[in-house]
């Protein structure tokens, strides 16, 4: 334990001060799913400073955000606890926590979802002290004044803060719009894949298009096909599924990777080769993608503009289904329903979508004949053009120039230290973005052990940059 377990995070209940400004912190971290989380952990975790830190998040929750707000027990983590912890210096935090609370304590287990979420605000609880605050509301705008930031609430609240933190996480997925025609809202439509009620009311028979193929498919897939009768067919363009993890892999393979600037092709060519490589030796591919983890981000940073478009529309959806595995047990489960003919896997997207009140007509250029469907699920992945976000906050900030998206519209532009980058592209003051947002600048920026790597050299910073905006 790294301190003495202290009360749990008290939710205020009270609107007192609703419509004027009630109050002024130090760091505001807005997001209170695992980035933001992580960034407070570390910032208690340090007793070098006084900050004070407020999190805002509309859900009430802390910990949980699109990624472990799951209820599904089924629904596993896809890295290994070793792999897990919110410490990068005490990699087996994690797995103690899971053997103290009675959970699997076995450092190669993939955990439920929902207990990581537990486990981060159980954390964050035994660090807190009286320097953080919650404040269950959505921040609906941030505005730059004199000697740092006005948050403003959806409710009316205005706070005051020297820094912001960005911690909105992934959003969710972008609304499916066959030849830029939005779906209907009808009874069949499920735009959020995250949506277990729904998920669980469909008829035990269904027949559910799925469309995409990743990580969020394959956890709608689980829950919809275990524990019934029910038909899925998962589209997208590709029709590529992650690849599973095997059940030991502690073998490293370290890659020579090359000096100055480098092409996608290039890349490509180094993944081949380090592959055969490592077959020859009894290595397994996984080892080489693993072993690729670190540098990948510097390799990026080197690729030109047009090199990343490329890697993007050549070997980028080849690259993350090696990249993000699906947990052993979650292959197996798929490849038991594909095997039962319960479950389908079809490339070549979506091409035509015929409303029939309660049900749906799909064309897929795959299939011979049409496909009708008691319910199509939007698993596209997560919306990452912070310009079309229906967010009420990143749109004020975008119609303000103060948050711009990246070139290939893949996050936030920022700095690959995360700090924010302004419609002109110059860094804005005491602003900074965590985790996903920074996948334009970094790629490697949406699993935890790169999120709270950057949670903890932002809390190293901050102290030192509060003192350099306050006013004198």
């Amino acid at each position: 334990m790294l301190q003495p377990e202290v009360p749990t995070i008290d939710v205020p209940t009270s609107t007192a001060g609703i419509g004027s400004t009630t109050g002024r912190t130090d760091v505001a971290i807005v997001g209170g799913g695992a980035s933001g989380t992580l960034t407070a952990i570390h910032l208690m975790a340090s007793r070098a400073h006084d900050l004070r830190v407020t999190v805002h998040d509309a859900s009430g929750e802390i910990g949980k955000g699109l990624a472990y707000g799951t209820t599904d027990r089924r629904h596993l983590l896809n890295v290994r606890s070793r792999h897990m912890s919110a410490f990068p210096d005490i990699p087996g935090d994690l797995v103690e926590w899971a053997r103290r609370t009675g959970r699997q304590p076995d450092a190669q287990a993939f955990l439920p979802r929902r207990d990581y979420a537990v486990y981060l605000r159980e954390t964050l609880d035994r660090l807190r002290d009286e320097r953080l605050s919650f404040r269950p509301e959505r921040v609906v705008d941030v505005v730059p004044v004199d000697g740092g930031f006005e948050l403003h609430a959806a409710g009316g609240r205005v706070t005051r803060a020297a820094t912001v933190v960005l911690a909105h996480g992934n959003q969710r997925p972008a609304p499916i719009a066959p030849d830029g025609v939005p779906l209907p809202d009808a009874p069949w439509h499920l735009p959020d894949p995250w949506d277990l009620d729904r998920l669980g009311s469909l008829p035990s028979d269904a027949v559910v298009v799925l469309v995409g193929t990743g990580l969020t498919a394959v956890d709608a897939a689980i829950s919809l096909l275990e524990g019934s009768d029910r038909r899925v067919v998962m589209v997208s363009r590709h029709g590529l599924l992650p690849r599973a993890h095997i059940e030991l892999n502690s073998t490293a393979w370290l890659s020579p990777v090359p000096q100055g600037p480098v092409t996608a092709d290039q890349l490509a060519e180094l993944l081949r080769d380090q592959v055969a490589a490592a077959r020859r030796q009894g290595v397994d591919w996984r080892a080489v993608v693993d072993g690729l983890r670190a540098p990948t981000q510097g390799l990026w940073q080197r690729l030109t503009q047009v090199e990343r478009q490329r890697f993007l529309a050549t070997y980028a959806r080849e690259w993350e289904v090696r990249r993000h595995r699906m947990a052993t047990d979650v292959a197996r489960l798929l490849e038991g329903y594909r095997e039962a003919g319960r479950l389908e896997v079809v490339a070549g997207g979506l091409s035509g979508v015929t409303d029939h009140a309660h049900r749906v007509e799909l064309e897929l250029p795959a299939l011979p004949d049409s496909l009708f469907a008691d319910a199509l699920v939007n698993c596209t992945g997560p919306l990452t053009d912070i310009s079309a976000s229906p967010d009420p906050l990143h749109r004020a900030l975008v119609h303000r120039g103060l948050l711009a998206p990246d070139p290939l519209r893949l996050g936030v532009a920022c700095t690959a230290r995360g700090e924010v980058l302004d419609v002109s592209g110059q860094v804005v003051p005491g602003l900074h973005v965590v985790g996903p947002p920074r996948k334009g600048t970094l790629w490697e920026t949406t699993a935890v052990p790169e999120i709270r790597s950057q949670a903890a050299a932002l809390a190293q910073r901050l102290p030192e940059q509060v003192r350099r905006l306050a006013p004198a």
